[in-house]
């Protein structure tokens, strides 16, 4: 993505009427373009003015305060100009479109955090730790994101990839000396020093993994056989009917996504294809979906029928084994008569009805305990993350464990493209090494006038 040098316009306040608008300029043109809106006034940098802003006519559109600030001593790194007047939607707009007949280009979404990275005023990881702020739900989410803009995140990243490439300059050296054996070229230290580097980024990827929750909430997964009532478990906690139901087994092909919160607690909850051996050629697509889905999830909320809990029930406990959490639900409870008594293996598995809505609320309390224990350990971290941010953290982490091998066989080129790869993955997250389409994916997400 190229950095033009378009002088660009937005509004920067949230959509709807309030006491005050601000609208933002940045570019070369910013300060020119703004002294003849705000009527011929000269504007002092870091200085706030009092001033009218006019049309080509010269009347007036509003009064307000105009705020200069000159490059490089900006948020962009360019001169930016701010005009504040009242929060009329329309007053704005005319104030936007003035400064478009004057020369301004409309901005981007995202294109004002974009400038300033790629100005070197935040790195990629700040500029989205931007956004992060602004759609931080709690008080939590809003520390954690606030430590990720002032650089927490990506001096822990920085720290690590300093060291790999240290590791680098090491082992590309001993590539020249390859006529000697590695221990006698600084072989054990740098070995220890691998190992230093890999547990410092198992650290972080914790951490990280920890902020991704914190932002994005908690991702549940609903499998279980077919007809256990998944889908209208998912009708039941959404409020809705998002999915089909019907007494046919096999209705659900595809992965439905739901975002939903229950008292406060943020789920995106994923509906799946029933597990089961036999099914045709969509359904088994479907079930692989599923499992793949399952690999992503931080719970698995595992439906089984009440009138028969052993259906699926040891392929499920298979195909849910890695993910870090299980419920266990026996839905159409409503079904049978309470005995008090759950089935043999399932003592800590819920009672519940879709149907009928029994259990939901003890279902409730148990998500709701489950995301407090999730987002208390997350605000202990430092940080915020994203999804692609813990994505480059493993596969760093898998390289450097690969040149860790390379190295004990003695394989030094294997080991210098391992650290190489485990360097580049690192450098994606704070835009060091970042493709176009990258920054082109993660500013579009922006909203216009940041």
């Amino acid at each position: 993505m190229s950095h033009d040098h378009d002088t660009i316009v937005a509004i920067a306040t949230a959509p709807g009427a309030g006491g005050v608008g601000i609208v933002r300029l940045s570019g070369p043109r910013s300060r020119d373009i703004a002294r003849t809106v705000c009527d011929g006034r000269v504007l002092r940098p870091r200085v706030a003015r009092h001033v009218r802003f006019v049309d080509a006519d010269g009347a007036t559109i509003d009064d307000g305060i105009a705020l200069y600030f000159r490059a490089p001593a900006s948020y962009t790194g360019e001169d930016v100009v701010e005009l504040q007047a009242h929060g009329s939607r329309a007053v704005l707009q005319q104030l936007v479109a003035r400064c478009q007949a004057l020369g301004a280009r409309g901005a981007r979404p995202g294109e004002f955090s974009e400038r300033a990275f790629l100005a070197g005023k935040l790195d990629l990881a700040q500029a989205e730790a931007v956004a992060d702020l602004i759609a931080a739900g709690d008080e939590r989410a809003a520390r954690a994101a606030r430590r990720a803009l002032d650089g927490e995140f990506s001096r822990r990243v920085d720290a690590i990839a300093a060291e790999l490439l240290a590791l680098r300059v090491h082992v590309e050296a001993a590539i020249d000396f390859a006529d000697e054996p590695l221990d006698t070229l600084g072989g054990g230290p740098l070995r220890r020093r691998l190992d230093d580097a890999i547990a410092l980024l198992d650290a972080l990827l914790a951490d990280a993994e920890r902020g991704r929750k914190l932002r994005d909430g908690l991702h549940a997964v609903i499998v279980g056989p077919p007809n256990a009532g998944k889908s209208s478990l998912l009708n039941a906690l959404a409020g809705s009917d998002r999915a089909i139901v019907t007494d046919i087994a096999g209705t659900t092909r595809d992965l439905l996504h739901e975002t939903i919160r229950i008292d406060g607690v943020e789920l995106t909850l994923v509906d799946t294809a029933g597990l089961r051996e036999s099914g045709d050629v969509i359904e088994r697509e479907g079930m692989r979906r599923a499992r793949d889905e399952l690999g992503r999830a931080d719970i698995a909320l595992v439906v089984l029928d009440a009138r028969a809990p052993e259906a699926g029930r040891a392929e499920l406990a298979e195909a849910v084994a890695g993910v870090p959490t299980r419920l266990w639900l026996l839905n159409k409870s409503d079904l049978l008569p309470d005995t008090g008594v759950p089935p043999a293996g399932l003592d800590d598995a819920l009672s519940v009805s879709a149907r009928t809505g029994a259990g939901l609320d003890r279902l409730h309390e148990r998500l709701r305990t489950l995301w407090q224990g999730s987002a208390t350990d997350a605000a202990e971290g430092a940080f915020t993350a994203r999804a692609r941010h813990v994505d480059a953290l493993r596969r760093a982490a898998g390289e450097l464990r690969a040149a860790r091998q390379a190295l004990a066989a003695d394989s030094l080129d294997l080991a210098a493209e391992a650290l190489r790869a485990g360097h580049d993955a690192l450098g994606e997250i704070t835009g060091r090494i970042a493709p176009d389409d990258l920054l082109g994916h993660i500013f579009s997400s922006f909203c216009i006038g940041k």
